[in-house]
Parts: structure tokens; C-alpha cells; sequence
């Protein structure tokens, strides 16, 4: 759910005294819902993450890391402009509502100081973030609103910067308890969860249904509310991650309790850290499906295009089983030429291939003399033998095809950066598998390299992010006595055991293969063999696809992929 505005008070709370007097440092867009603002505060150097997203509107401290595009957006640009070495002189919240104004202290291009305002709108749909100059003009917006059909607010740059309309109900928290009690009175049999949504604002579904679940019967809601009205004019507010049935974690700042067993509500050390983490991983999942989204449609295109090539090769090879029936049947011609004229239809003749000799009928060409009737049957044969040749050869370079694409659909799904696609796509390019748009350039980012470990016992573990990684990692990085690890016959990452010439010892070996198995296609699947070997041992074959090796010479353990193993032995 989007951030209520008690649990925005709460964070405020937080917030507010960390920023007062810190430094903006500097600002980044790596989205266009998403600000980074770089501050130095009393305690130090902090991150301050403001997300307009639907859905997502937030503000918290973060120690999530972002990709910033090549050419910033001009609002970014702008807001460096304006806000870098600008110092916070405070973080207001008009009374529940969804929104924060950091009021900042900056100095223009004559260096006089200037006041600024930052408004930072969290209201769902219409989320924004605003600067506005000391006169109250807006100097720019994230998301400028016009005059066109629906816009309820006008938000361009110049015009007047103004709060946005309150809602015509009463705030639930601004009642006192006798206002509440007689609204009540007057509400007839409704429920009770819908009836505090529709009266009042301030408050969300969750801590509605919160409210009437604890109250549990009409003649209770009155002191439930009291009560819950009381606890946030005290500030009695707990930073929860509540989540139920195993579905996407929400936060909220009391215990919750209308879930029973269903729901495990977990507490957090701060609002930041809980916001962290609670949207942190849910955002870097739906970044990645975005810019993975084209080019794993298309290489998903093309593996289900080949699938169905491929079956209509092998339909087309099992006709070719019954070739030697043709040759049989032009041999049959061939002999019994005496018996057979022209214009007959059918041929009964001995089946000299046959135990015992038993006649057969030969269905004839009338049209054909019998010399052509055979020829005929050779001819058959012929294509039937060429075809089975030509269709064996296209099923086995269809099927490597086929597993390269299901490798690359592996490695999209395991992406963690708009780099790694970046990468992968130009790699289909240099394959052949891909081509870029008509008067397209291709952008190539410097790749970022493997993936780094360093094992428990001081060896460094290497792992490819791409087929061409892996290529690079395994002929050219690794040395001939280095250990070389795969999951057998699933698709995964090279990994590689930097041995330096030294002996590995069982537990690195045992880590190198749950990594292999983390970076692998059997990432949630249990225990899985994972092969090992020396560099060595490992070939490429000539012509062979990015990410195709053969190995001889290998051992193979049982491994499972360990997520909190890799995290905890990644180099950073």
C-alpha cells in the first residue's frame, strides 16, 4: 500500500532531526519517478531516496544501490542546479497529510542566498515532486500538470505553488471523541471498516480494518477509535513489516492482529530501514522486468519459433523412416520387368526380401512404362535418403540453438543490472541471434565483469553474468590449473576457483559449488550435481556457441544453491 500519512509522520519524526542543517552533495534521477539526493548530515554521509512512483511513493534513507542513465533527465539537471550545496532547514508535514516540504537554504549564481521549497507530494496517482522558489513559484515539476481533461490541479513551471485541496470529509485525528462518537450514532448498520473509510481521511484500509477487527462489535468502535486516536497524538508508533499468506511485505506502524496466524508482523529498527527493505527488493525486481521486458520477449519469440521448427523437422524425418520400402519396391519393378506392360495399374510378383517368397501387389503408374515406374521409386528413395540427412543435420544445430536461447532466457531472469541486459543483448547481436533496429546504433556499456567471491578459506571465486562472460572467464581469465564448476546438464554461470597454483581446500569447493548453483538454473530447485574440474580439462569447440564448453575429467558433488552464502562471500 502507498505510505499513509501516520506512518509519514512517524518517518518524519525520524528524518527530521537527521537532515536538519545536513548538505545536499548531490542529486541523481536514475528513474524517472525516482530521486537520489547525496547529503552529509551530523552523522555523516546518507542517501536519501524520494520515489513519485504509483505505488511506491516514498521517502527514506537507502543503502540500495541504483544505475544512473548515460544523459540525466533535465529535471535532475535542473534540480542540480538549484540544490547542490543547498542545507536543509527542515522537514514539515501539513496534519495528516500525504506530503512533505523540506524547506532548504541555497545560494543562486550571484551566491545570495535563497529559500527553496522541496515539496514532496506521496498521493498515490498524483505523487509528485515540486521546486518551488522563495516566492512560492514553481520552478519545475517531476510530473507537470496541464489543462487538459482530468487535471484537478494546475502544476506548471511559474504558476503559484499551492496545497493540494483537502478533502471535503473530516480527518479522523483532528475529532475530537464525542465528534466521532455522534457520527457514529448516526451511521445506521454499516460496516464498520467501510464506514470509517467513507467519514473520514487520515486513515488507511489496513488501519480501518485494524480498528473495527479490535473493536470486534458496533457498541465497541467508539473507544477502539479513542484508542487509536490517542496512540498517535502519543507518538506511540512502531516501525512493523507485516506479511500474509507469504504475499509482497507491507509496513504500517502498529502491531496488526486481524490476520491471526495468517500474517506475521515483524518489527524493525527505524521507518528508513523498514521502507528499505520492504521496497527495495520489489522495486530492483520491477526495474528489471522492465528493461529485460523487450529483450526477453524477443528471445522468447524466437525460442518458441524454433521449438515449433524443430517439431515440424521431426515430423518430417519420421517420413523418411520408410525409404527402404521405395528402394524395396524399385528392386521388385526392376525384376519382374517381363511381368509388367505399360498401363497396368498393380504388379503381383514374389517378395524375394521376404522369408518364403510370398507375393505382393505393387500399385502402378498407368501412365508410366515400367522402367519409369521403377525409376520412379528410386528417385523416392533418394530424396527420402538426402531428406533424412539434411533434417539431421538441421535437428541437431536447431537444438543447440534451441538450448543456447533457453541459456539466454536463463541469464535474463537472473539479470541484476540494465548493464548485464545491456551486455546480453550485445551479445545476441554478435551470435546472429538478434539485429538491431533499421538506423539503430547499438550503445555497448562497459561491462561490469564477473561476479567476485572470496571463499572461506582466503581462495577468490569467479562467476559469469553471460554466455560471453563465461566465454572470457573460462579461455582467457581462468589459468590451466585454476577449478572449473557447472551444474551438469542445467544452465548456469562458469565459475571459477582462483587457485594460484595451491591446493583447494573441501569447504571452498563445497562454496564454489553452491554459488554454481546459485548462478544457475536450479537457483530454487534443491540439491543439484555440480561438475568440477581443472581449466585445463576444458575446451571450446570450434564454431560453438557463446557459453558452450566440453570437459573431460571431472568429479561431480551435490550441491544447493545458497542465496545468504553468496551475499556473505561476495567481494564488494
Amino acid at each position: 500500500m502507498p505510505l499513509d500519512a501516520v506512518c509519514l509522520t512517524a518517518l518524519l519524526n525520524e528524518l527530521a532531526p537527521a537532515l536538519e542543517g545536513a548538505r545536499i552533495d548531490k542529486v541523481q534521477q536514475p528513474e524517472r519517478d525516482l530521486l537520489l539526493l547525496n547529503v552529509y548530515t551530523r552523522s555523516g554521509a546518507r542517501r536519501l531516496l524520494i520515489s513519485a512512483g504509483v505505488g511506491s511513493a516514498r521517502l527514506h534513507f537507502t543503502s540500495e544501490r541504483y544505475e544512473n542513465p548515460d544523459t540525466p533527465p533535465m529535471f535532475c539537471m535542473l534540480l542540480r542546479k538549484h540544490l547542490t550545496g543547498a542545507r536543509v532547514i527542515s522537514l514539515e508535514q501539513p496534519p495528516y497529510e500525504r506530503l512533505v516540504l523540506m524547506k532548504l537554504a541555497a545560494r543562486d549564481e550571484l551566491g545570495v542566498e535563497t529559500k527553496k521549497t522541496l515539496a514532496v507530494e506521496l498521493m498515490g496517482r498524483s505523487s509528485n515532486v515540486i521546486l518551488a522558489d522563495q516566492s512560492g513559484n514553481i520552478v519545475d515539476c517531476m510530473r507537470r500538470a496541464d489543462f487538459g481533461e482530468g487535471a484537478y490541479r494546475r502544476l506548471l513551471p511559474g504558476m503559484l505553488y499551492r496545497l493540494p485541496p483537502r478533502p471535503e470529509k473530516p480527518c479522523f485525528f483532528e475529532l475530537g471523541s464525542s465528534e466521532r462518537r455522534e457520527l457514529w450514532e448516526r451511521a445506521g448498520d454499516v460496516e464498520m471498516d467501510r464506514w470509517l473509510m467513507d467519514t473520514f481521511y487520515g486513515l488507511s484500509p489496513l488501519i480501518a480494518r485494524e480498528t473495527a477487527h479490535r473493536a470486534g462489535t458496533a457498541p465497541a468502535l467508539p473507544a477502539a477509535m479513542d484508542a487509536l486516536a490517542e496512540s498517535v497524538r502519543a507518538g506511540e508508533f512502531t516501525p512493523m513489516l507485516l506479511t500474509v499468506d507469504g504475499k509482497a511485505p507491507d509496513v504500517t506502524f502498529m502491531r496488526i492482529t486481524q490476520y491471526g496466524p495468517a500474517a506475521r508482523c515483524e518489527e524493525r529498527g527505524s521507518f528508513s530501514a523498514l521502507l528499505d527493505e520492504c521496497y527495495a527488493g520489489r522495486d530492483r525486481a520491477e526495474r528489471m522486468r522492465r528493461a529485460a521486458h523487450d529483450t526477453t520477449k524477443a528471445v522468447r519469440t524466437l525460442r518458441d519459433r524454433q521449438a515449433r521448427k524443430l517439431a515440424q523437422q521431426r515430423e518430417e524425418l519420421k517420413k523418411t523412416a520408410g525409404r527402404e520400402e521405395l528402394r524395396r519396391r524399385g528392386d521388385l519393378i526392376t525384376a519382374n520387368l517381363w511381368r509388367a506392360e505399360k498401363g497396368m495399374r498393380t504388379l503381383v510378383c514374389e517378395d524375394y526380401y521376404s522369408e518364403g517368397c510370398p507375393q505382393v501387389e505393387i500399385l502402378l503408374d498407368p501412365m508410366k512404362t515400367p522402367q519409369q515406374n521403377a525409376a520412379a521409386a528410386y528417385r523416392e528413395y533418394k530424396k527420402a535418403a538426402a531428406a533424412e540427412r539434411h533434417l539431421t543435420g538441421l535437428i541437431a544445430s536447431g537444438e543447440r540453438q534451441l538450448d543456447y536461447l533457453e541459456s539466454v532466457l536463463d541469464e535474463l531472469s537472473r539479470a541484476e543490472s540494465e548493464k548485464d541486459i545491456s551486455e546480453i543483448r550485445g551479445e545476441l547481436m554478435d551470435a546472429g541471434v538478434l539485429r538491431a533496429g533499421r538506423g539503430a546504433k547499438q550503445q555497448r556499456t562497459k561491462p561490469r565483469g564477473p561476479y567476485r567471491y572470496l571463499s572461506s578459506g582466503g581462495f577468490e571465486i569467479l562467476a559469469g553474468r553471460s554466455n560471453a562472460q563465461n566465454d572470457e572467464l573460462t579461455t582467457k581469465t581462468a589459468r590451466r590449473g585454476d577449478i572449473w564448476l557447472h551444474t551438469q546438464k542445467v544452465h548456469g554461470s562458469h565459475v571459477i576457483i582462483r587457485t594460484d597454483g595451491a591446493s583447494v581446500d573441501e569447504r571452498t569447493l563445497a562454496e564454489a559449488a553452491a554459488i554454481a548453483a546459485w548462478h544457475s538454473q536450479a537457483r530454487d530447485g534443491g540439491k543439484v550435481p555440480v561438475d568440477y574440474t581443472e581449466v585445463r580439462n576444458v575446451k571450446k569447440p570450434s564454431g560453438a556457441l557463446p557459453g558452450k564448453v566440453v570437459y573431460t575429467n571431472y568429479r561431480t558433488l551435490m550441491a544447493e544453491a545458497d542465496g545468504e552464502l553468496a551475499a556473505r562471500l561476495a567481494q564488494k
